[in-house]
């Protein structure tokens, strides 16, 4: 039989070589205009491709795609227009017309066993018809937060952590319920899970992929809950840091989907279990230097990561919003389940909201572990960035391990906190802090207010995550 398409495939170790090669340019600090020339070239050049997926995320951190015909893109990617009235918590219908600027360091060769042959990826910026950044783009405001410190020399070198579950069942979330609840495609546990198992032939397969696309494996394993997963990978700068948390998701959602699963990034969907955390490693260099490492200092931790943790503790409320920024993430923060609800630090105390892992000159760092898996990575990590690298009130040295402070254990509260707030009102900026906190009433207007101990069929389906334009006249 003739083969009627030639789209273009690459074969894995092809593929990371690519990819990590385009992730060095942007840590190398290669200028916008080069990459975009280099990049042109290649679309120009290669015939083999058919269309680039463009991406990006709302202000809740849901990941979209849109997907250009490869040479339409090399005519009009200065000229790209959608419509964001059809995101949620963007545009309204009167000023419905966006336009998406190409990062062209964000690209990548995806892998085509996953994301189909001939095509290739990229991030955009968001902007207004008038060309500049759209205040709803939270990846907008982290890279030009970031280059920003960087023309001084600063940059964050952030790792996630991010845990999830695989169910039995397509699309198990919009399915839900409550009567039911999920079903887990393996019984076993963080050291007992089979080889073949459903869950580690899930984890394989996906550890594969993504060291394809760069991220630089260190391990990967099933969690302490049933059909709990996490993949752990090195640390990169920021606003990279943040592109592979969505990619992560992404790629765990395709492929469980390929097998007829559910990749599920719910902080709690199940009870009597733990629940799922998206731990954020975070450090800061100054040319090159790990400013939290001090041989001399507490613990071996610089002054200034002393500083930056105690700013983050004295902010630790403000925030609690943006870490936890939905319903179910609130039934995560319970200390039975191994989960950080203290707001203190401690080197090995998995309750208190940061902990000090033993580092050297190079690992230096704090662990953030009170974000839930489900958070907008660009707005938590400008937030923290933001407080780190500027002067905010700390908490006092012999406050640090008190035990009496405690996140808000619902949605309500931590709403109350975050609009009480005027370091958040001032970090964000009054458009983003508005919209931001209109959207979470919404979420928490929808749930009540008790938990309960049984999870709701609404805090599900209506979840940013998995709520879908169908569902958004109940909304």
């Amino acid at each position: 039989m003739i083969k009627i398409r030639n789209f273009k495939e690459i074969p894995y170790d092809e593929l990371e070589a690519l990819n990590l090669e385009a992730k060095s340019d942007v840590q190398n600090h290669v200028d916008d205009d080069t990459l975009r020339e280099k990049y042109l070239r290649y679309l120009h050049d290669e015939r083999q491709l058919k269309a680039v997926t463009v991406c990006f995320s709302d202000l809740e951190g849901r990941f979209h795609m849109l997907d250009y015909d490869k040479k339409f893109l090399e005519r009009s990617y200065n000229a790209l227009t959608f419509d964001g009235s059809s995101i949620h918590g963007f545009s309204q219908q009167r000023e419905s017309d966006l336009c998406l600027s190409i990062d062209w360091g964000s690209f990548r060769w995806l892998p085509s066993d996953i994301f189909g042959p001939g095509k290739v990826m990229v991030f955009g910026l968001v902007q207004d018809v008038n060309g500049n950044p759209y205040a709803g783009d939270t990846r907008s405001l982290l890279k030009h937060y970031s280059n920003a410190l960087s023309k001084s020399g600063y940059e964050a070198q952030i790792a996630f952590e991010v845990e999830g579950f695989l169910f039995k069942g397509c699309d198990a979330e919009q399915n839900f319920q409550a009567d039911h609840g999920f079903d887990y495609v393996s019984d076993g546990g963080y050291f007992h899970t089979l080889p073949n198992s459903p869950l580690k032939l899930f984890i394989d397969h996906f550890a594969e992929a993504q060291r394809a696309l760069g991220f630089e494996n260190e391990k990967d394993h099933p969690e302490v809950a049933p059909s709990q997963f996490e993949l752990n990978y090195r640390c990169t700068e920021g606003l990279v840091a943040c592109d592979q948390v969505q990619l992560y998701k992404l790629l765990a959602r395709q492929i469980a989907a390929m097998s007829g699963l559910t990749a599920s990034f719910l902080p709690k969907p199940m009870m009597k279990v733990n629940g799922s955390g998206m731990h954020a490693n975070f450090s800061v260099l100054h040319e090159g230097k790990n400013l939290m490492f001090d041989a001399q200092g507490e613990g071996h931790f610089s002054p200034f990561g002393w500083n930056v943790v105690d700013k983050l503790l004295y902010h630790a409320r403000d925030f609690c919003l943006i870490a936890n920024s939905s319903v179910n993430s609130y039934r995560r923060l319970d200390p039975n389940f191994e989960a950080p609800n203290s707001i203190r630090v401690s080197t090995n105390d998995r309750t208190a909201i940061i902990r000090l892992p033993k580092g050297n000159e190079r690992t230096s760092r704090f662990e953030l572990r009170s974000v839930a898996p489900d958070a907008n990575p660009y707005l938590l990590v400008y937030t923290m960035l933001r407080l780190a690298m500027e002067d905010y009130p700390a908490i006092r040295p012999e406050q640090r391990s008190d035990e009496s402070n405690k996140l808000p254990g619902n949605i309500y509260d931590a709403i109350a906190d975050f609009e009480n707030s005027k370091t958040m009102r001032n970090l964000l900026g009054p458009a983003i802090f508005d919209k931001f906190l209109d959207l979470k009433k919404l979420v928490a207007n929808r749930s009540p207010k008790d938990l309960g101990t049984r999870i709701k069929r609404g805090e599900i389906v209506f979840h940013h995550e998995i709520v879908n334009q169908s569902l958004w006249t109940d909304f």
